[in-house]
């Protein structure tokens, strides 16, 4: 089925696509929605703008409602969920009413249904076999990866595509078959970004201070503002038929901003701050251990999470509890009894404690009063104390956060890397 496409969607600045994503789960939060973000990032990849992304229920009333909203402005509806053989099911009878079709077999869709029950060596139902079943308007998308098939649809210059909600079954057919026949229909623009990330300025005083610079992007350039834990990402997006042009655009606006924001800048790309961490750790051969009070942990799981961290990273001691810290890494006991265990002395023996442990470069340590209670007049809620040290100097800073629980140990791990990261500049990296 390979119809023109209407000539006012072949402009290569207008094509874009909104998302349905159909299920009570995902209503009612009992399955997140991952699939929109994947299928975006797809479709960014290609020169697709997302329009608008709408989550619906399993009702018919609801779905064709989304149905006749998206498609008024938007050449490309990508639709997810409703395709299982139970009776919640319904967004392909609701799809074969809605373009006036009746219901087959198909073939194809049908021995692929019967040869996974061969290979699972499971009977097969009549509720499997309908999964074969599809609107007689559609072109079949096939399911290299489950038993729903994928049904492509054309209506007044308009595409709609219906895929299963399971994730690893929906990006197989936008992989093998949805993006590679939408590219055979439109002209897609090149659209690229550049990303940096800065630390330690918030977001309104970030954008008065390049508030200059950003009233004089072109038109087709767009930053966009991403603040999270004392970070603010700022990506400058572009869309344009030149890919030549675009580039040059994109690299000179973006050398302009690296000046502007040199003063809070920690890496000019789209990397996390343990990235940066763990990029100048091997690039000096060193490497990193950690002690922890008050994160719990939380600062490894932030390395730990990236690839490749076992290259510089030994591990870390979780010293929670007072004797953890005297007898694992060797805080002194008059220490504790008189600064007290969030205290400056106190995260200074941590690192000195962690790093002749693990025999590493680099260490931070971690201690303060996570709330919701613990806090005195002295030491309130949110009080934190960090270290980050090597084998010759240490550098210390405290906090008082204001959060709650959850969001002050987050906040205290993002701070703590980004004291490593300040002491690791000063020491040549």
């Amino acid at each position: 089925m390979m119809a023109q496409i209407s000539d006012r969607f072949n402009d290569a600045r207008k094509i874009n696509a909104s998302i349905i994503t159909i299920g009570d789960e995902l209503l009612i939060g009992q399955v997140i929605d991952t699939n929109s973000a994947w299928i975006a990032q797809e479709l960014n990849k290609t020169g697709i703008w997302l329009r608008r992304r709408v989550s619906v229920g399993d009702t018919k009333e609801e779905i064709i409602r989304a149905l006749d909203e998206e498609s008024r402005d938007t050449p490309i509806i990508l639709i997810t969920g409703g395709l299982g053989p139970t009776a919640d099911d319904i967004t392909k009878p609701v799809l074969c009413e809605y373009f006036g079709a009746s219901m087959v077999i198909n073939e194809e869709a049908l021995a692929n249904v019967k040869d996974i029950f061969a290979k699972l060596n499971r009977p097969l139902i009549e509720r499997n076999l309908k999964q074969a079943e599809v609107p007689d308007k559609c072109t079949v998308i096939p399911n290299k990866r489950g038993t729903a098939p994928g049904m492509w649809f054309e209506k007044e210059g308009k595409i709609f595509v219906s895929m299963p909600g399971v994730p690893h079954e929906m990006k197989g057919m936008m992989t093998d078959y949805v993006i590679p026949h939408l590219q055979q229909y439109f002209t897609f623009p090149f659209i690229d970004h550049r990303t940096l990330l800065t630390f330690g300025i918030g977001e309104s005083f970030l954008a008065e201070a390049i508030k200059d610079w950003e009233a004089q992007l072109p038109g087709h350039l767009k930053l966009a503002y991403l603040p999270n834990y004392g970070m603010v990402r700022l990506r400058i997006t572009g869309s344009d038929s030149n890919n030549n042009k675009l580039q040059e655009d994109l690299n000179s606006q973006f050398e302009k901003l690296k000046t502007l924001v040199a003063e809070w800048l920690v890496a000019s790309e789209d990397i996390t701050l343990s990235q940066v961490i763990g990029k100048m750790l091997q690039q000096g051969k060193q490497t990193l251990s950690t002690a922890e009070s008050c994160t719990g942990g939380y600062i490894a799981h932030l390395i730990t999470s990236v690839a490749g961290s076992s290259a510089w990273y030994k591990g870390s001691v979780v010293s929670y509890a007072n004797e953890a810290k005297e007898n694992i890494l060797g805080v002194q006991k008059n220490t504790l009894w008189l600064a007290g265990a969030v205290s400056e002395d106190t995260v200074k023996e941590m690192v000195r404690g962690v790093i002749a442990k693990m025999d590493t470069d680099y260490a931070v340590a971690t201690s303060g009063i996570m709330g919701p209670d613990g806090g005195t007049m002295q030491k309130p809620v949110g009080t934190v104390w960090i270290a980050a040290g090597s084998r010759n100097n240490i550098i210390t800073a405290q906090f008082h956060f204001r959060y709650n629980r959850a969001r002050n140990i987050e906040m205290t791990a993002y701070f703590a890397l980004n004291l490593l990261r300040k002491l690791m500049v000063k020491d040549g990296f």
